[in-house]
C-alpha cells in the first residue's frame, strides 16, 4: 500500500518521502501466493463492488507500470477452478452463475462464472474432488507479489518527487510537532503523514490515542510454499476450502495459505504448511513429484473490524492510515491509495465508513470500554 501511495502521490505532483524499516517487499508483500479473487457474485453490496472495481482496474494499472519500467509483474487474468465435491454445492454454484451475469458484467466487460461437469484440463484438479462438477470463474487472476513490488520500486526510482529511505524503522509519531521519530533516534518532519506500515501500523496509530484495551489490529500468520514444475502458462488457479494453488511464470506454482491467529514463531514454517502441501499434491496430481523450492511465513495486517483502515485520524487529521487489507491488499491497494490521496487534497472519501480509522477506533473502544474521543470534521 505504501508503494502504491508513493507512486500515486508522485503522479499528482506531491513531494514524498517513503520510509521503509527494512527493504521494500520485506514484509507480507514479499510473499509467494499472489491470488487475485473476487468475493462471490451473490448478495452484491458496496464492498463487493469496490473490490470488483479494484480487481478490474488493476490490469490497466499494471500494464502502465510495465510499460514505464520494462519489467514484468507476473500478472495474468488466468481464471480459477473451484471443485464441487458435494451434490448440494452444485445448485448454489448455478445460482451464483446467474448472479455473475449481472454483477460481474460492468464497465463494458463481462466475466463468466460457469458450472462444468468436468475440468477442461487433465488432472487439474483431480476428478475425485469434482463429484458434482466444478466452477470455472473467468474473473480471477494472479500476480507475482515480488515482481509487482519490484516493478513499483523501479518506477519510484525513476520519479523525481519520491525519496526512498530504507533501513529506517519508525519509532513513534509526535503529532503536535508533526515529526516521525525513527528507531535510531533521528526524526523527520512532515506536513502530512500516511501510515502504511502493515502490521506495524497498528501500534504506531495506537500511540495517538484514545487509550484502548483492545489493539486496532493484529498480524495473522500465513505460511506458503513455492514449487518448481513445468506447467502450461494458461492454467487457471485452483481453490478449494481455503487452499490456493497458483501457477506462476517460470515454471513455479505457489501453495497457500494458512491463517493463524495464534503462533509462537511468526516467521517460521511448520507442520501446518506440510499439511497444506500434501493437500495441494492430492488436489493436483501433477504436483506430486514437484520440488518445493521455498517455504515462506509472514504476518498479514488485519484491522480490528477486518476491513482496511483508510483515512485521517479523528483527532490528528494530518495523520492518515492506509493499512489492513487482510487477504485483499494486492487487488485493491492502488484503489485505496487513490482514495486516501483524494481526501488529502480535499476531495470526498470514496470508501465505506467502515474503512475509516474513526470506525475502527470506535469498535476498539466499544469492545474494550475505552475512553471517548473528539473527532475533528
Amino acid at each position: 500500500m505504501g508503494l502504491w501511495a508513493a507512486l500515486k502521490a508522485e503522479r499528482r505532483g506531491i513531494d514524498t518521502i517513503l520510509i521503509e524499516a527494512e527493504r521494500t517487499g520485506s514484509g507480507a508483500s514479499g510473499g509467494l501466493l499472489g491470488a487475485l479473487m473476487a468475493h462471490m457474485p451473490d448478495r452484491w453490496n458496496e464492498k463487493k463492488q469496490l473490490q470488483f472495481d479494484g480487481l478490474l482496474s488493476l490490469e490497466a494499472e499494471i500494464a502502465a507500470l510495465e510499460a514505464e519500467t520494462g519489467l514484468s509483474a507476473g500478472y495474468r487474468r488466468c481464471g480459477r477452478l473451484i471443485p464441487l465435491p458435494k451434490a448440494h454445492l452444485r445448485p448454489i454454484a448455478e445460482r451464483h452463475s446467474l448472479e455473475a451475469e449481472t454483477n460481474w458484467c460492468q464497465q463494458g466487460r463481462a466475466f463468466a462464472w460457469t458450472v462444468l461437469d468436468e475440468s477442461p484440463f487433465a488432472d487439474w484438479p483431480s476428478a475425485e474432488f469434482s463429484a458434482a462438477g466444478l466452477v470455472h470463474d473467468r474473473f480471477a487472476g494472479r500476480v507475482s507479489p515480488r515482481a509487482l513490488t519490484a516493478t513499483l520500486r523501479a518506477r519510484l526510482e525513476q520519479a523525481g518527487r519520491v525519496r526512498l529511505v530504507e533501513g529506517a524503522a519508525a519509532g513513534r509519531i509526535d503529532p503536535l510537532a508533526n515529526r516521525l521519530e525513527l528507531a535510531d533516534g533521528t526524526s523527520i518532519g512532515f506536513g502530512l503523514l500516511l501510515v502504511a506500515a502493515g502490521v506495524g501500523s497498528f501500534p504506531l496509530l495506537e500511540t495517538l490515542g484514545p487509550a484502548l484495551a483492545k489493539p486496532l489490529g493484529r498480524g495473522v500468520k500465513g505460511q506458503a510454499a513455492l514449487m518448481k514444475v513445468d506447467l502450461p502458462d494458461a492454467l487457471p488457479l485452483l481453490y478449494l476450502d481455503g487452499l490456493y494453488v497458483v501457477p506462476h511464470e517460470g515454471g513455479h506454482v505457489a501453495i497457500g495459505s494458512t491463517s493463524e491467529n495464534r503462533y509462537d514463531e511468526p516467521f517460521s514454517t511448520d507442520g501446518q504448511l506440510d499439511a497444506l502441501i500434501a493437500e495441494a499434491r492430492q488436489l493436483a496430481p501433477v504436483l506430486r513429484e514437484a520440488e518445493v523450492v521455498e517455504r515462506w511465513a509472514g504476518l498479514r495486517p488485519k484491522a480490528i473490524d477486518r476491513d482496511p483502515m483508510v483515512g485521517p485520524h479523528p483527532v490528528y487529521p494530518q495523520i492518515h492510515a492506509l493499512t489492513g487489507g487482510f487477504k485483499v491488499s494486492f487487488g485493491i491497494a492502488h484503489l485505496l491509495a487513490d482514495a486516501a490521496l483524494d481526501l488529502i487534497v480535499g476531495q470526498r472519501l470514496r470508501l465505506p465508513h467502515s474503512f475509516t480509522p474513526t470506525h475502527h477506533i470506535s469498535v476498539a473502544a466499544d469492545r474494550a470500554g475505552g475512553e471517548e474521543f473528539t473527532e475533528i470534521p
